[in-house]
């Protein structure tokens, strides 16, 4: 009896984990969101947040590989690892997340949803392009994935050009709607709707890039953690150097108010080190399609705060949209999870692959 009950604790307990990530990410996505509106700017927050992100996990990450016994790897500082380290933090951070930042300052965190779900349809289309999925109309798992990508694609699409009309309408008098207008906001005008979504997409497809260079430095050293220190710190360093080229006014590096610092250090600690050890033990439970099954939730979280606390901002289109490219998000997994089912176990890294890369990228906004 205690045997079963441990069991179905342990089968509980990382679902709980997976869902209550995304509703943080969500959930700090909101407050980004809101800061962003109020007058952060994009750059510099990004900056800010990858400081704190590589100082926790700098340490954090020799701590993290302290006991590991592992057989001869290639130096962390040869020159073909740290060639990869330097691309992982240009795609993987200064250019992917300053994408994403700006494309969530002309949006809404459902967009960022919509957007993220579409990782595994840009993904195979990569590896399409890049001739390492072979176009093969009589493989079952090959058809759902273009399924699949059919379906996010006009999910992506719906999401861009159809809002809809709104989800409630509130009295502009109401005590709720002078509240919510002080503290928090959840969408743009739409001037820029299709602007911002365009980004997001492009910082997506950053993340798939991303996503195969990560791929090939696993294979030549199995240290994730200290890779993602490095990586980190390098595209903090990137980002900075960018936003001291792009950001005139000198006065958008200071920090003005206590949640603004609130936000950049809960950002910081939860992307740089909970989210991705939360993923890493989830992973090593459930195994590598445990973590990206998840991702949907976000679109859950989105319409339920959008539609309780934001209602006259908050549109059907947009839910009906974010379901569609929900839909085919799954339907690509699916696809992926059957084909590797049939594979051996040598060719398990094909680039149209979704596992949890050293730290899941395309989650950080």
């Amino acid at each position: 009896m205690e045997l079963r009950s441990g069991a179905l604790l342990w089968g509980v307990v990382p679902f709980l984990a997976m869902v209550t990530l995304e509703g943080c990410t969500i959930g700090l996505t909101i407050l980004a969101k809101t800061a962003i509106t109020y007058g952060t700017n994009t750059f510099v927050f990004v900056v800010y947040t990858n400081a704190v992100a590589s100082f926790l996990l700098l340490p954090y990450s020799f701590l993290f590989h302290f006991n590991d016994r592992t057989d001869y790897q290639q130096s962390l500082f040869s020159f073909p690892l740290l060639l990869r380290i330097f691309l992982l933090g240009f795609t993987g951070i200064c250019v992917s997340q300053n994408l994403a930042f700006l494309g969530l300052s002309y949006s809404s965190p459902i967009v960022v949803c919509v957007m993220g779900l579409m990782l595994p349809a840009i993904s195979f289309i990569l590896s399409i392009l890049l001739r390492r999925t072979k176009i093969n109309w009589k493989s079952p798992s090959f058809i759902t994935k273009v399924v699949g990508t059919v379906i996010s694609v006009i999910g992506a699409t719906s999401e861009e050009l159809y809002l809809g009309p709104v989800v409630r309408q509130h009295p502009s008098s109401s005590l709720h709607l002078q509240f919510k207008q002080k503290l928090l906001v959840f969408t743009s005008t739409t001037d820029r709707w299709i602007m911002g979504g365009l980004l997001l997409a492009a910082a997506t497809l950053c993340v798939s890039i991303w996503n195969i260079i990560q791929l090939g430095v696993v294979k030549q050293y199995s240290q994730v953690m200290k890779v993602a220190s490095f990586y980190s710190l390098v595209g903090s360093l990137m980002s900075a150097a960018m936003a001291f080229f792009i950001v005139d006014d000198l006065n958008a590096w200071i920090i003005k108010s206590k949640f603004d610092i609130f936000l950049i250090i809960a950002t910081g600690v939860f992307s740089g080190l909970i989210r991705n050890r939360v993923q890493i033990w989830c992973m090593q439970m459930k195994g590598p399609y445990y973590v990206p099954m998840f991702k949907p939730f976000g679109i859950l979280f989105a319409t339920f705060f959008g539609s309780t606390f934001f209602g006259d901002t908050f549109h059907y289109g947009s839910v009906m949209a974010a379901f569609i490219a929900g839909m085919g998000y799954l339907t690509v997994m699916w696809g992926q999870m059957n084909e590797d089912q049939g594979r051996d176990d040598e060719s398990n890294d094909d680039l149209s692959s979704s596992r949890v890369p050293l730290l899941d990228e395309e989650s950080k906004v």
